[in-house]
């Protein structure tokens, strides 16, 4: 099995909806048992049990997905470097949370991309914290279409990656 890690600030919005469209995406493609997703928060305020933001489980349900306020809780990566040392792919919203999550010992050597460098793009998914239910559809119709662009090259990125441990394993 292999590991994505979606990394924010808190994990309570933009990994979130970025971990459970990312879920429904390998799903629909039939891989979702091969790639577990996982998610965390690195800023100071990031903190474990935290619930997912209201505004984002109301804009999800616009993708049918319904996420129950106990049905996901925050993690943070600070104190579970453990996640990030299972990572084989991680996938930011930001470039300073790319510089904050390669920072880690732990994921040194492991691929790291801002979710619009795993699209194809630059820039940075916003937070949308405290901005009202609007600025969360934009945010997570952003997260959705790069996902959408970027998960083929997720897979190829993954599939690369444990080819080229199970060779070196054998040697």
């Amino acid at each position: 099995m292999t590991n994505v890690l979606l990394v924010c600030h808190a994990n309570t919005c933009r990994s979130v909806m970025a971990h459970v469209l990312l879920e429904k995406m390998l799903d629909a493609r039939g891989v979702n048992g091969n790639v577990r997703v996982r998610s965390g928060g690195v800023a100071n305020h990031a903190r474990d049990g935290m619930i997912p933001s209201l505004d984002a489980r109301i804009v999800l349900r616009e993708d049918d997905i319904h996420l129950a306020e106990d049905a996901f809780a925050s993690t943070d990566l600070r104190r579970h470097r453990e996640i990030v040392a299972d990572a084989h792919l991680i996938v930011t919203m930001t470039q300073q949370q790319k510089e904050m999550i390669g920072a880690y010992e732990e994921a040194q050597g492991r691929p790291i991309l801002t979710l619009h460098e795993l699209a194809g793009e630059g820039g940075d998914v916003d937070d949308p914290f405290g901005q009202g239910e609007d600025r969360y559809r934009a945010t997570k119709d952003e997260i959705k279409r790069c996902l959408e662009l970027g998960v083929d090259r997720m897979l190829t990125l993954l599939d690369d990656r444990l080819l080229r441990g199970r060779k070196e394993s054998t040697r």
